[in-house]
């Protein structure tokens, strides 16, 4: 056993004494895969089904990488996903309006092996997982009185609700695959351009959310606002509740409203990346 100790801390030593540290910094935009039914559009005419990945956005990445020899290396990453709208209900309708968007705002972190099939060309393959962030969702609803409801606040017809409200979305601990194949520009013996198409296959399930604003006015037909705060955080409408928590199992007898089903989300991409890469010098020793 200690000759097998001594021979692996030999070998580490030589790989340590080797390795070469690089330092990346990136940006990119990656488009949705392995979409799913996130929401509907509806109008009068039709209801057609809204499909989506929560990946779909900018991001921005940092990375430190370590090779051990002229090829293998580790990588390790942090990044930050801006994600773009994805439509979960659009309604066009005579006396109904909604349009309600989500979108992620998402840390994540990333482990991966990295191979250079030459100078220039590498690849690299491990696993992503989300640090923190959530799912914002940003809503607008607007809703024509009934000539009884308009008659009970006291408003001529015409005159409507008008919601608008956030609700923040969290998710499990998910763990996922990021692979990437990258191409590098050396400008000198420290610095490099690279770009790389990068896939990331991950989803996550819903844990909670929590409405975060809140607030329904009643306005009349020509847009002036009769009652203001009618509804707000601490007043909500029926069928609305502060925080929901999301279970797998839910009684058929349940009457909680503050508990839903969970579901999972997708949060997949394609990319692709562009940076540049500081490479630092070995010292003379190791040369």
């Amino acid at each position: 056993m200690r000759h097998l100790i001594t021979a692996c801390t030999a070998v580490l030593i030589g790989a340590v004494s080797y390795g070469q540290m690089e330092v990346s910094v990136s940006t990119g935009y990656a488009i949705g895969s392995a979409t799913m039914k996130l929401g509907e559009r509806v109008s009068l005419s039709e209801t057609e089904n809204a499909y989506g990945s929560y990946g779909e956005g900018a991001n921005v990445q940092i990375r430190g990488t370590y090779y051990f020899d002229d090829s293998f290396g580790v990588d390790l990453g942090v990044g930050y996903l801006q994600g773009t709208d994805q439509d979960i209900s659009v309604v066009n309708l005579p006396d109904t309006e909604v349009d309600a968007v989500a979108r992620a705002r998402a840390f994540g972190a990333s482990a991966s092996l990295v191979y250079k099939f030459t100078n220039s060309l590498y690849g690299r393959f491990g696993a992503l997982i989300k640090l923190g962030g959530k799912t914002e969702a940003v809503v607008y609803q607007k809703s024509v009185f009934s000539e009884a409801e308009a008659q009970a606040f006291g408003v001529p017809e015409g005159s409507y609700s008008e919601t608008n409200y956030k609700e923040d979305y969290h998710g499990k601990f998910p763990l996922g695959f990021v692979g990437a194949m990258g191409y590098k520009f050396n400008l000198n013996s420290n610095f490099s351009l690279f770009v790389e198409a990068e896939y990331y296959g991950i989803s996550l399930k819903r844990k909670d959310s929590e409405i975060a604003e809140f607030n329904t006015d009643v306005v009349l037909p020509d847009g002036t606002v009769a009652v203001s705060g009618l509804y707000t955080l601490d007043n909500l409408p029926e069928g609305y509740v502060r925080k929901t928590n999301y279970v797998d199992e839910l009684s058929n007898t349940n009457t909680d409203t503050s508990k839903e089903l969970s579901q999972k989300v997708p949060y997949s991409s394609f990319g692709l990346n562009f940076g540049i890469t500081y490479k630092f010098q070995r010292s003379q020793k190791n040369n």
